[in-house]
Parts: C-alpha cells; structure tokens; sequence
C-alpha cells in the first residue's frame, strides 16, 4: 500500500516538476526596457516631448517661445532652454538641466513661476521618467 502511495506521489511530483520546467522555458512577450535615467539620455527624452507637445503641436502657450537644446554638454548638465521666439540669443526664460545617474533634474527661470510653468514641471516629470503624450 505504500509503495502506490510512493508511486503516486512520485509520479505527481514528476509531473508538477516538468510544468514549471516547460512554463520557465518558454518565452513570452520580451520586458518592456527600462528608460535610461542618466543625465543625457533623460534630457533627449524631455527635448523630444518638449518640441513636440509644446512647440510643434503649435501650443498657444508657448507661440512666444522657442526651444534652444544644449544636450552635447562638456560640463556633464545637458539642457533645454525656452527663449523668447524673436530673440533668441536673449536670456533664458526657463532652463531644464540634467545630472548624474540618476539624473537629478532641475527647472528654472521665470517662465516656471508663470501659470504653464505648472504644467511644464510636470510635463518633464512624466517625459523624464520614460512617459509619452502631451498634457
């Protein structure tokens, strides 16, 4: 009576054994990757996301401004700056840098104290981390 209760129960444990061997085997749909969180590879994220919802879509809140990318960067702090459109040479009214891994991102200028500086922030928030769209 033992030796079936041994058989059964070796056999069960076979076929238990070779399920998770088959289900470990196979492949299913690949990991998403991860987005990059060094400083240049955050910044490219948030220029593409900034040209296009901001300045391409043709944005009424941003028809004044233009976008000035610095991403080849010596000094390790690829940014954006947000310039006055007919001046661009003129002082930055906002500045987005990157640095380190993980990035540490920084926004600045008196554009982010303006209502759509809310909205900036938290658009390169959500484009830093890997997020697509526009707000």
């Amino acid at each position: 009576m033992q030796s079936i209760r041994f058989g059964r129960f070796l056999a069960l444990a076979c076929v238990t054994a070779s399920l998770t061997l088959i289900t470990a085997c196979q492949s299913g749909r690949p990991a998403a990757r991860a987005a990059s969180s060094a400083a240049l590879p955050t910044m490219e994220r948030v220029a593409l996301g900034a040209n296009g919802c901001w300045f391409k879509s043709g944005d009424a809140a941003f028809k004044a401004y233009r976008l000035a990318p610095e991403l080849n960067s010596f000094s390790g702090r690829p940014r954006i700056l947000i310039v006055p459109r007919n001046s661009p040479e003129s002082r930055p009214l906002a500045v987005v840098e990157a640095e380190g891994h993980p990035a540490r991102l920084q926004a600045f200028g008196p554009l982010m104290s303006e209502p759509v500086g809310t909205r900036m922030a938290a658009d390169v928030r959500r484009w830093a981390v890997g997020g697509k769209g526009c707000s």
